[in-house]
């Protein structure tokens, strides 16, 4: 079997805003529903699978478990906001149950299969199957709020179940076999909890069982979304199942909990949490099959570990885990060197990805441990992000659905803590530019949007005169981070943040699009338009960050724009239908730069017949393309004079390709800037569907026949967006960011955002297509 083209090198998520969405395998794997998708994370691989679809419910499904009847046989327990609980086996449904609204379902096996369910009427119901049928046969009461969560464990043939609540408590039930006698008459007064008894017939046999409340755990300060019992060990010939149970809170923190040994009274373990930042709580939890790792997935999907120290069992340190957007990613940007990506999306935040290089050889990959990571969180906004583009190494401007531009540039402490992240000298990166004379970090003050410079020795925790009411929340400020790994969770909140440099006004919509020139110097914006008189593109100065030009041509939204990679040209396309090229006045002039209106189609001379989504330039300025809803993907160019666009005076802008279909809407587009092998152009074409695919292109005088166009890969389903492709950059140079050696000639890198939430950067040997 030949070898992909595309190799997945890193996957950016996180977990879906739903309580517990998480579940950790005991092979290690650790699973979570992100966006449409079931994502199976471990510290190297990331990959998305969908093995089946169980369809059913009128409404949203809330809570999934499983059980196994025999070596081929599997009964699921779903639970939807339909107020219905379906159980389902490999085949078809078996039945459904439930007329309330029911958060958590989970099941087990006592003689029969056995099913706990937790609602919003404050109460756990157990069922059991006789006959093909779940069957209510007792309902546990004693919580005052919504059970969120339920869990069974197994241990000395006896039930233990734990439930929580928004009541904020826990609580542990024992569910145990009656003896066959027991005395009416003690000798010794003993106090007993009431036993609620029942009988269960299973294989022709009827057993007594009777539950009884064990605890009441109380700890935390808010509602408690989450409960998880340490997985079973092997012990020689037999499993053992410690009594530990960990939970997580709304109140940012996770309780492990057990019985003394010496008392048998369950008291708190351990305690971890995260302190500070704008977030709210715990969403669920999770724990390792050895019991040695805990993780949690917070309120906005962040996903946050901890490993216990084999020294010190009660001491927990923060461990580095993969993180991501909550929500649709819109726009993305590598660095001019192409080290680290930077990402904004519809969840506000915009974030800085790059390869972390460890210390050591991983012997199962044969190759040095290199993973990507997010290392900074220069934005946390509170308007959805729209776009960016980077106007420098440590620089960029973003729009926001709001009518402003904002201009940052990377402090000191985050330019510090990048060298020592990805082993590169830090004398390399800030080249003349003084260290000193860069802040030391950022922050944002109490309900505000602009992100302050912080410098050196006026941090206010350590100023004494600082007496604003910013004061009582000391907590969100920034403190300086000595790095050599990816940060926690925790400080991408507060610690991580860029300095606002600028606000640019001018728009009188939202920001949709940005571009910047290949030297940096001048900066393209548009916002959305329904009108002609808003449509207008403004140019901007990066120097004096002064609005230099309007470029009126389009009569509705522009939804991208490129500078030509000579930085003589900007393409801009449009919802119109249209494209419009711009040319630069003379460069060698001392004034500001000054475009006019070279080129445009209308809607007589358009050839897409749809929204024109995205747009590109070849590397040697000789062609563009344009990718649109129709499905059509077009190059054009001077057809046949082989020079540059713009400089073939008297000659049109005219297609110099076929009209290649590819079947979808194609949303994004991206022309590799490296030829391939036989000196054609490699295309990266994103699709509304979510899948990805790659096309090369050589120039022909035949324009009908398609022979100009041949495919030569695409994403497989666990490779592809489960959604819209929003977004494809190529990386600007040729090799994978991270790694080294004259080898690294032959590969390229595609950076691809999706509506999905997930961030991909692929690996594709050039060399071999």
């Amino acid at each position: 079997m030949a070898a992909p083209v595309m190799d997945t090198c890193h996957v950016s998520c996180c977990a879906n805003h739903t309580p517990n969405v998480v579940s950790w395998g005991r092979g290690g794997l650790i699973a979570f529903g992100t966006c449409n998708s079931v994502a199976l994370y471990n510290p190297q691989v990331l990959i998305f699978t969908a093995c089946a679809v169980c369809s059913g419910h009128s409404g949203p499904v809330c809570a999934v478990d499983a059980m196994s009847l025999s070596s081929s046989q599997l009964l699921v327990a779903s639970a939807s906001s339909d107020s219905s609980v379906k159980l389902w086996t490999c085949s078809s449904d078996t039945g459904k149950i439930g007329s309330m609204f029911i958060i958590k379902v989970i099941i087990t096996s006592l003689a029969v299969p056995v099913l706990a369910c937790g609602g919003d009427d404050s109460r756990v119901h157990l069922y059991v199957q006789l006959n093909g049928q779940f069957q209510r046969f007792l309902t546990l009461t004693g919580h005052e709020d919504w059970v969120r969560c339920v869990e069974w464990a197994t241990k000395d043939g006896e039930l233990w179940l734990a439930s929580c609540s928004q009541d904020c408590l826990i609580r542990v039930w024992r569910l145990f076999a009656k003896t066959a006698t027991e005395p009416d008459q003690q000798t010794d007064a003993v106090i007993k909890m009431k036993e609620n008894v029942f009988q269960v017939s299973g294989d022709g046999e009827a057993g007594e069982f009777a539950v009884t409340l064990e605890t009441v755990l109380a700890g935390h300060e808010n509602w408690v979304y989450g409960i998880h019992w340490q997985p079973p060990c092997v012990k020689g010939d037999s499993v053992d199942q410690p009594l530990k149970l960990l939970s997580a809170s709304m109140d940012k923190t996770m309780i492990l909990w057990g019985p003394e040994e010496d008392s048998g009274m369950w008291v708190e373990l351990v305690r971890v949490g995260e302190v500070g930042g704008n977030t709210l709580g715990f969403y669920g939890c999770q724990m390792s099959p050895d019991g040695f790792m805990i993780l949690a997935h917070a309120f906005h999907g962040a996903l946050h570990l901890w490993h216990c120290d084999s020294n010190q069992v009660r001491l927990w340190r923060p461990s580095v885990v993969i993180s991501g957007h909550f929500n649709a990613v819109q726009d993305l940007s590598w660095d001019p060197e192409g080290e680290f990506i930077i990402t904004v999306g519809s969840d506000q935040t915009t974030r800085l990805f790059t390869p972390w290089t460890r210390n050591g050889f991983d012997q199962r990959l044969l190759c040095l441990q290199i993973t990507w990571h997010e290392i900074s969180r220069p934005q946390i906004h509170g308007y959805d992000m729209q776009c960016l583009t980077m106007v420098g190494r440590f620089q960029f401007v973003s729009g926001a659905d709001e009518k402003v531009l904002r201009v940052f540039k990377a402090p000191r402490n985050f330019v510090e803590n990048f060298a020592n992240i990805s082993c590169t000298s830090l004398e390399k990166l800030l080249g003349c530019n003084d260290i000193a004379d860069l802040p030391e970090g950022a922050s944002t003050p109490a309900l505000g949007l602009s992100n302050k410079a912080v410098f050196q020795g006026m941090n206010p925790l350590n100023s004494e005169d600082f007496n604003s009411l910013s004061d009582q929340y000391k907590e969100s400020y920034f403190q300086p981070l000595k790095l050599t790994e990816p940060p926690t969770e925790d400080d991408l909140l507060q610690n991580t943040l860029w300095p606002e440099v600028q606000k640019l006004y001018g728009h009188g919509f939202e920001m949709f699009c940005l571009a910047s020139d290949s030297e940096r110097t001048v900066v393209a914006s548009a916002c959305k338009a329904s009108k002609p008189e808003h449509a207008a593109i403004l140019l901007w100065s990066t120097t004096s960050w002064k609005q230099l030009q309007s470029l009126p041509s389009h009569s509705l939204t522009v939804t991208q724009m490129a500078f030509s990679p000579n930085g003589c040209l900007l393409l801009a396309v449009s919802r119109d239908r249209t494209w419009s090229l711009w040319r630069r006045g003379n460069p060698d002039s001392d004034t500001e730069a000054s475009f006019s209106l070279y080129a445009n189609t209308s809607k007589d001379t358009a050839v897409h017949a749809r929204i024109i989504w995205s747009c590109d330039w070849s590397s040697d300025s000789k062609y563009f393309v344009t990718s649109s809803r129709d499905k059509k993907v077009i190059i054009w160019g001077h057809c046949g004079s082989g020079v540059r666009v713009g400089e073939c005076e008297g000659e049109s802008v005219t297609p110099c390709s076929s009209v290649l279909d590819v079947g979808d809407s194609a949303t994004a587009v991206s022309i590799c800037p490296y030829l391939c092998s036989d000196k054609s152009y490699l295309l990266a074409v994103g699709l509304e569907n979510g899948t990805i695919v790659l096309y090369k292109w050589r120039p022909s005088e035949d324009l009908f026949s398609g022979a100009d166009w041949s495919r030569c890969g695409e994403t497989d389903a666990c490779q592809s967006h489960t959604l819209t492709v929003k977004r494809l950059r190529w990386r600007p140079r040729p090799g994978r960011a991270g790694h080294g050696g004259n080898e690294e000639q032959a590969w390229v890198q595609l950076a691809s955002a999706g509506a999905d939430h997930v961030v991909k950067i692929f690996n594709i040997k050039i060399s071999a297509l």
